[in-house]
């Protein structure tokens, strides 16, 4: 009984620290945003912060409103991401996964190596393609640039999903009077929700977190997202800490909120996927 008690003693001392250490770049990354430019560059640095301020996030958010305009940006590209990637990767899954097609290992092993491509390798032709179709500096561009990698990753992770359902659950619906599409729709989608559900989410995270498409394909600030604007805050002869971790912070609050109020079925539809393919 002593020894079970320190045994679950020990992993919460073990769970707690390795859990600081996760969290204390957050903190430190809040810390800044509200500590004063006379106090940034004290030797030895401050753990807590001295003298707090907002005055960061007064100057970004409501004397100068750029950021307001990124934040919107982002949202859109975001979104779009989501959207059109679910549209697009749930037939294609589906497919993948029930459908009698032929090279199928194939089409999954050309869809993991295009989910394997660094972004950097892709930008410059995506560049060269979308300049002579008018995709540039725009938020349709910008949304198919991201496709390269959340799509992938869609089809990929549903597939899973789609083929751990029964085998004639089409044709049981299709008894019923549902047809082709009514069945996929009112049967077989309902069943893979925590699939979607999870993908919907990293999807909005691939567009959320672009920085290097929106580098390459964006010329003007009124479709630029948030991430190129925090790189606003690091010049050639210094970066401004605390404005570039106060829009930071304020960028990793859609992440933090989409996380913990999707927790449940993010890490369980992540856990699901991977056993059943």
């Amino acid at each position: 009984m002593a020894n079970s008690r320190w045994r679950m003693g020990g992993s919460t001392f073990i769970g707690i620290l390795i859990m600081i250490v996760f969290l204390f770049p957050v903190y430190w990354m809040v810390k800044t945003s509200i500590t004063p430019v006379t106090e940034l560059y004290h030797n030895p640095p401050h753990i807590l912060p001295v003298g707090a301020t907002f005055e960061s996030y007064i100057n970004n958010f409501v004397r100068n409103q750029d950021m307001v305009g990124y934040i919107g940006n982002s949202f859109i590209i975001a979104i779009g991401t989501m959207v059109l990637s679910l549209l697009l990767a749930i037939p294609a899954a589906y497919a993948l996964a029930r459908l009698p097609i032929k090279g199928k290992g194939l089409m999954m092993i050309s869809v993991l190596s295009i989910q394997m491509l660094p972004g950097i390798m892709m930008a410059m032709p995506l560049y060269i393609m979308f300049s002579k179709v008018q995709l540039i500096d725009n938020f349709a561009g910008l949304i198919f640039a991201d496709l390269i990698h959340s799509l992938p990753f869609a089809i990929i992770t549903l597939r899973p999903f789609f083929l751990a359902l029964p085998g004639g659950l089409e044709e049981a619906a299709m008894i019923d009077g549902c047809n082709k599409f009514s069945s996929f729709t009112k049967i077989i989608l309902p069943l893979v929700m925590p699939g979607l559900m999870t993908v919907a989410v990293f999807c909005f995270l691939f567009g959320w977190g672009d920085f290097i498409f929106a580098l390459t394909l964006t010329t003007s600030n009124s479709v630029r997202p948030l991430t190129l604007g925090l790189y606003r805050f690091i010049g050639q002869y210094g970066t401004e800490w605390n404005n570039l971790m106060a829009v930071a912070t304020i960028a990793a609050l859609p992440i933090i909120v989409i996380f913990i109020s999707m927790q449940k079925y993010v890490v369980g539809g992540i856990t699901a996927g991977s056993m059943k393919d």
